[in-house]
């Protein structure tokens, strides 16, 4: 079934809209002068069904809460949350409203996009591929304990960062969190604790922040979207909380000492950069001018970690030979089970009598993927990666698209598809986007986070304002034609 949408667009800049009954249309037609179809009013407001707003619902605030709960992570400072489950209830709950609300507007449970089919079959061949595993009990255990609840997750922001608005305040909720992080890592580096391997720093709450490395990927992956509410957000207060956030996240980077955190923070700075000087120039210089100044004040042994990358002497922990032959083992045990892997998580496990480097992760996602998945896995992760690489560039071209009918015939009271402030915060959000995917995959190439939830994350980040003018677009089409999708707003998503 198709989605299509009507809007009624204001002049705030955000979207609110109501469905046309099935089989009806919110407006009736005329011919205009030219022979063009021309759209009456829609009726009054109160007089329809609500179903995309600005305005929260159960659905958006448990996917909040939920979110609040997997980066703060308060149960890691008062343990007896740990009993009360309160992620798994939040989620619950806000899928339960999800599928209750689009099953009462005659919707299906979930609307389909490439990347979520991508990651539904993933975990379908983490399943299927499991009783060829090395332990298959392991490889459920990593289904159900973690990527079960990705799945679930991804279908719930997918269906509810439906305006502009939402997908603010979602990244704005990401940001404090992550700058949160960042500043209990700044603050226990500077006090001399919580500190691994000579003095690295590593999260102050598990999961996917505990390892150093994985602190650095994500606050690589966070801060381009900081960034781009610096430029973006109304207000000294707030450009100001997302400026302290984003010195934060680069604070905990060279905390870190993450070699790899430091590669993709480069790739990063560099593909941001280039956007800032397309538009912003004088940011732009700003910035280097800030990061030039800034050099002193980074601690000696950031760099002492960072000239092993090309000195394997300067290498006190032999970390760097590690790596290298895990990459190789990794790479072994592909060639060794190319159609089955040996399991979602289970190459830790894997001991052939060969192995130099036993009960440790293959350290970069791609030959982590085909070495417990197979073939079939990498292609799939691969699918993933090139669609959120591509997100940005669907986005440009419905932009473009949107801009176009903008004051023709056909859209809801002759006003505009996307408005200019709106469609520039889309382009910003973009190139923030491209540069967090950017940082992350360099990152990923050094560590093991193929069924972590940062890449998911960015993935629907990336997708939504894909799927927002996707929904406009359809929206201002004329309302005879509301009974199939445009073949082009389909095509926007292939």
């Amino acid at each position: 079934m198709s989605e299509r949408l009507a809007f009624g667009y204001g002049t705030s800049g955000h979207n609110g809209g109501t469905p046309a009954r099935r089989g009806a249309s919110d407006a009736a037609v005329a011919p205009g002068a030219d022979g063009a179809p021309a759209v009456q009013a829609p009726a009054p407001a109160r007089s329809r069904r609500l179903l995309v707003s600005d305005k929260p619902d159960a659905a958006f605030i448990g996917l909040m809460i939920f979110t609040a709960l997997l980066f703060f992570r308060p149960q890691d400072q008062i343990p007896a949350l740990n009993s009360l489950h309160l992620a798994e209830l939040s989620a619950i709950a806000a899928l339960g409203a999800m599928v209750t609300g689009r099953m009462s507007r005659g919707l299906t449970f979930s609307r389909v996009t490439p990347e979520l089919s991508g990651v539904v079959l993933m975990g379908a061949i983490i399943v299927f591929m499991a009783p060829f595993s090395i332990w298959p009990g392991g490889s459920i255990a990593t289904f159900t304990e973690i990527y079960s609840k990705i799945i679930l997750i991804f279908i719930l922001i997918v269906n509810t960062l439906t305006s502009r608005k939402r997908l603010e305040q979602f990244v704005w909720l990401i940001v404090l969190a992550s700058g949160y992080i960042a500043l209990r890592a700044v603050v226990d580096a500077a006090r001399g604790i919580n500190l691994v391997e000579n003095g690295r720093v590593q999260g102050a709450v598990g999961g996917m922040f505990k390892n150093p490395n994985d602190l650095a990927l994500n606050m690589v992956a966070v801060l381009p979207l900081a960034a781009s509410l610096v430029l973006r957000s109304a207000g000294l207060m707030r450009r100001g909380c997302a400026s302290l956030c984003a010195l934060l996240m680069v604070g905990a980077i060279i905390g870190s000492q993450s070699r790899s955190g430091t590669i993709g923070l480069l790739v990063m700075a560099g593909i941001l950069g280039v956007q800032l000087v397309r538009r912003t120039p004088a940011v732009a210089f700003a910035g280097v001018l800030a990061l030039l100044l800034a050099l002193p004040l980074v601690p000696g042994g950031y760099w002492h970690r960072l000239s092993s990358i090309t000195d394997q002497t300067q290498d006190d922990t032999g970390s760097r030979e590690a790596r290298q032959t895990l990459l190789r083992e990794s790479f072994v045990a592909f060639l060794q089970h190319p159609l089955t892997g040996v399991g979602a998580g289970q190459f830790k496990n894997y001991d052939p009598e060969h192995r130099e480097q036993p009960w440790r992760e293959s350290h970069d996602i791609i030959l982590q993927v085909a070495a417990e998945l197979g073939i079939a896995g990498l292609a799939t992760l691969l699918f993933l990666i090139a669609r959120a690489g591509m997100a940005g560039f669907q986005a440009q071209r419905l932009l473009r698209r949107a801009r176009g009918v903008r004051g023709r015939r056909g859209t809801p009271n002759g006003t505009a598809v996307v408005t200019d402030e709106e469609a520039e915060w889309f382009q910003w959000h973009s190139a923030a986007m491209t540069a967090a995917l950017a940082g992350w995959f360099f990152c990923a190439l050094f560590a093991s986070v193929a069924y972590n939830w940062t890449f998911y994350y960015l993935l629907a980040l990336a997708t939504a304002p894909r799927e927002i003018l996707v929904d406009r677009l359809a929206a201002a089409r004329p309302a005879k034609s509301t009974a199939q999708p445009a073949p082009a707003l389909q095509e926007a998503r292939a």
